[in-house]
């Protein structure tokens, strides 16, 4: 593949063309059958890039990933303006400025490629390292937000077999060097000898094989589709409180999860609202073939609050108790400085505690079942730290959401396909129970073997295979985290700079 001769526009014209290109690669991490738009995109950018002054690169950097920020989570608009009755014109401009922010990384990632430009190979490893090193500050850095990371895209493509490897942020740092090879107008016939090859032969590899089976476990998962305006008024709970034991009692599965806050009241309010009703779960769940783990929010005004999952089964003395980590800035923590922002929003959430970093999984029929709240599964090196001890590691993970506030939008698709990039990464199956979608089983190789209609009521009934053994990636992101991308990236760009100084003294 060949790209045409590079032309030289002007300034408006040249950042207007890369920004609509980081939108338009958007679509990729919703239609991942189309991964390869996302790498032609990024070979534009880079061959603008490679022939840019610093500032002109900062600029097209800036506007790439402001563009891909911005078509890719303007969803965030849903909550902030439907549900959290901030004026139009203040959710849009929030939104712009989150994907402004966080594109500095981007432009500074671009404006240190165009400084280091050495020429030929040169420059594919100062692109690739550099995207690296972006993609790690904004997944790193004020508690992150790594959604759209690059290489979730790329969960369909012959690249996602490197995911057992390298996770993620690995894909997206291959992905940003095959566009630069691509990109290297003097290197057009290596670049596209070296992609082809390294597509075929991740194609003709197949699926990794890191894990062995363990049991297979029925289940079911509940999308209960309660109207997110509905959710949490209070003339409104009985009723979902009632649709909400109608289901669990048709449930059929061995194990049945519920949704993030799928009981949206603490005990003590639960009980003035529906007396007995976590007692009669607790007896409807004491045999010790069934078991439940339930969406809701845990603690009292004195020890605190927890967005947790309440864990019912006969087979344990006491209830499972998991208690979310990672904590959604404005919706579960206020960022310092921002209660001014957090007072205009009328979302029924606050300030809770964080759980713990490690904690044990749901045990059950055998199976090591492992809960993440909602977007903590974007965090892959976090859930690797479940895999440090590889015999009480995970088994499988369950995912427990509720992403009603954003509407019937790409957003659904998106998460969908994060946790597929997990299960990739940990060779583990995922079970997602939502409240509007998507309520899905996924199998350790990321494939869909059941799901419901989004924005539907209704139990998914399925079985799930539990696996065992550790990927290369679950084995040293539990040790080492995100440090070895750091160092990757830091690598690559110290090696560029000295190949740069060696050619200047060569001249």
């Amino acid at each position: 593949m060949s790209l045409p001769p590079q032309r030289t526009l002007p300034a408006w014209a040249d950042v207007s063309l890369v920004a609509a290109l980081g939108a338009l690669q958007t679509v990729a991490f919703v239609h991942t059958a189309w991964w390869w738009l996302q790498l032609l995109c990024i070979a534009v950018l880079a061959r603008r890039v490679f022939a840019a002054s610093v500032r002109r690169a900062a600029a097209l950097g800036l506007a790439f990933g402001t563009a891909w920020l911005g078509a890719g989570v303007w969803w965030l608009f849903v909550s902030m303006h439907r549900y959290g009755h901030l004026p139009a014109w203040l959710a849009a401009l929030a939104v712009a400025a989150l994907a402004l922010a966080l594109s500095l990384y981007m432009a500074l990632a671009m404006a240190a490629v165009a400084r280091r430009r050495a020429g030929g190979w040169r420059d594919v490893v100062v692109f690739a390292a550099a995207w690296l090193l972006a993609e790690l500050a904004r997944t790193w850095l004020f508690t992150g937000f790594p959604w759209l990371a690059s290489g979730y895209a790329q969960v369909d493509s012959p690249l996602a077999v490197l995911a057992p490897w390298v996770g993620v942020l690995g894909i997206g740092a291959v992905v940003a060097a095959l566009a630069a090879l691509w990109a290297r107008a003097a290197a057009q016939r290596a670049a596209t000898a070296a992609s082809v090859a390294l597509l075929v032969l991740a194609a003709w590899s197949g699926p990794a094989a890191h894990g062995r089976p363990t049991g297979t476990l029925s289940v079911s998962l509940l999308q209960t589709n309660v109207p997110q305006d509905e959710k949490f008024m209070l003339q409104q709970l009985p009723q979902t409180l009632r649709d909400l034991a109608a289901e669990i009692a048709a449930a059929r599965g061995a194990l049945v999860i519920a949704p993030e806050t799928a009981i949206p009241l603490l005990p003590s309010q639960l009980d003035e609202v529906a007396p007995g009703y976590l007692q009669r779960l607790t007896e409807r769940f004491a045999p010790p073939a069934r078991a439940a783990m339930l969406g809701m929010p845990l603690g009292d005004y004195d020890r605190g609050y927890s967005n947790s999952v309440l864990g019912l089964t006969g087979e344990q003395s006491a209830p499972y108790r998991y208690d979310k980590q990672h904590l959604v800035p404005f919706g579960e923590f206020i960022p310092t400085g921002f209660r001014w922002f957090t007072t205009l929003l009328n979302i029924p959430l606050g300030d809770f505690e964080r759980g713990v970093r490690n904690p044990p999984s749901f045990a059950f029929a055998g199976e090591r079942i492992a809960p993440n709240i909602c977007y903590e599964d974007l965090y892959g090196d976090e859930l690797a730290l479940r895999f440090a001890d590889e015999a009480s590691a995970p088994t499988m993970f369950a995912n427990l959401s509720n992403i009603g506030w954003f509407g019937d939008t790409i957003a659904v698709e998106q998460h969908l396909n994060i946790s597929r990039m997990r299960a990739l990464e940990f060779q583990r199956p995922i079970l997602r129970a939502t409240n509007t979608g998507a309520t899905a089983v996924i199998d350790a190789h990321a494939r869909v073997v059941a799901q419901l209609v989004p924005f539907t009521r209704g139990v998914l009934e399925s079985q799930v295979q539990g696996q065992r053994g550790l990927t290369p990636y679950a084995w040293w992101a539990a040790r080492a985290g995100l440090w070895p991308y750091l160092v990757l990236g830091l690598f690559g760009c110290a090696a560029c700079a000295r190949w740069q100084r060696g050619a200047r003294h060569a001249a």
